[in-house]
């Protein structure tokens, strides 16, 4: 019975093993929920009691943040308030009368871990802490986070504030796809010039060690309360495979983190992609009829997990007009892994083509030349006329 059991357990462990996922007795991690990703298709590679709702303390400022960057009004100015800097906990110092970039605060937020800087992003960019959550669930539902409910845009603690492991990892995966997004959580050191007081600054520090000690970690955000225990959401690169780690509720987060990534990484293999490309097409008023297009690479290296299937679309005129010059960018080719560009290759003419010359010369008589003085009163304005003459 103790064999049957045994082979069972093995069974399974090969089966998820096949499947590409690490299982948890591969790898102990001090986490109570935890999971990892592929960045490029949001695959699982680790998981922990992933899907478990749990407080996640301020990494819920990564949603914060990337509402305010997406607003588009980074470089607006923020007229701080006495309700806005109304928040417990961790501050960057505000103070109401301060005049500072909202750009400014995003930083304050994800550096410094800022409540004051989160709530005063909130009653900016919605005029209430109620408005902007409501702002806060429409984008998680948008994004596929199912099992997430914002209340507070700082972090703080609340019953119905709540999120799981594999929630983060989604919303870190669709946040480091923008590259404002990027800069900011990959920022160790930022200094911030207020407006008012004048000539007064603030400056922040990244609390994410991680980011100093771990080659290829750029990002993301860290956080911690009573309630939730510490909370760490992090992003690395290695070779072109870019990987998310969430962990929740973790006393030994930073090394957590670290374990998944040597383990996870290991999942991926470089595969090398051939970008060959050769084809011919059509010229118009040139002195050949045809221009020969290629790529500009002839290949690259990407590293890749399970299958890795990569896709392509090739970006391509039907016809050109003349001239063309050799090694004038014609068209692309994007290649995909999931539904994320990994890569663009350009497209360019592998030879110049001249434009053709032609003269017309027409005599005309007294008598053709008023016929068409009288047409010409008659053409409607706008009319193009049914020949050229190209000196």
């Amino acid at each position: 019975m103790l064999i049957k059991k045994l082979f069972s357990v093995l069974l399974v462990s090969a089966l998820i093993s096949l499947c590409g996922v690490l299982t948890v007795s591969a790898i102990e991690i001090s986490a109570k929920s935890a999971v990892s990703i592929d960045a490029s298709s949001n695959e699982i590679l680790f998981e922990k009691e992933a899907f478990e709702k749990r407080s996640m303390a301020s990494t819920t400022k990564i949603m914060t943040s990337i509402l305010a960057i997406e607003s588009g009004r980074l470089d607006e100015t923020v007229e701080i308030t006495e309700k806005m800097i109304r928040a417990e906990g961790t501050s960057i110092g505000l103070k109401a009368g301060y005049r500072i970039k909202l750009r400014d605060l995003v930083y304050g937020m994800m550096l410094e871990s800022g409540n004051d800087a989160a709530n005063s992003v909130a009653f900016f960019l919605s005029g209430s802490l109620e408005n902007f959550s409501e702002l806060m669930n429409r984008k998680a539902a948008s994004i596929g986070m199912k099992n997430t409910h914002f209340v507070t845009a700082s972090g703080l603690d609340d019953e119905e504030h709540y999120s799981t492991a594999y929630d983060m990892a989604i919303l870190a995966s669709y946040c480091i796809k923008n590259d404002v997004f990027k800069a900011v959580c990959s920022t160790k050191k930022y200094t911030s010039e207020l407006e008012k007081p004048e000539n007064y600054r603030l400056f922040f520090s990244n609390h994410n060690r991680l980011l100093s000690e771990n080659k290829g970690v750029f990002g993301v955000k860290t956080g911690f309360t009573k309630k939730s225990g510490r909370c760490l959401v992090s992003a690395a690169e290695r070779d072109g495979a870019v990987i998310i780690v969430v962990t929740l509720c973790a006393p030994d987060d930073w090394n957590d983190h670290r374990r998944l990534y040597n383990s996870c990484f290991e999942m991926f293999s470089k595969k090398t992609v051939y970008t060959y490309f050769s084809e011919r097409i059509p010229v118009i008023g040139g002195t050949s009829s045809s221009v020969a297009i290629q790529a500009t690479e002839r290949s690259f290296e990407i590293a890749v997990h399970g299958e890795g299937k990569i896709k392509s679309r090739v970006f391509l005129p039907n016809f050109v007009y003349a001239p063309i010059r050799k090694n004038d960018v014609i068209g692309k080719i994007d290649y995909y892994i999931g539904e994320d560009i990994y890569k663009t290759v350009s497209l360019f003419a592998d030879e110049s083509i001249a434009s053709q010359t032609e003269t017309y010369v027409r005599r005309e008589s007294f008598i053709t030349r008023i016929k068409n003085k009288i047409k010409s009163i008659f053409m409607k304005k706008g009319s193009v006329a049914a020949w050229q003459i190209t000196e």
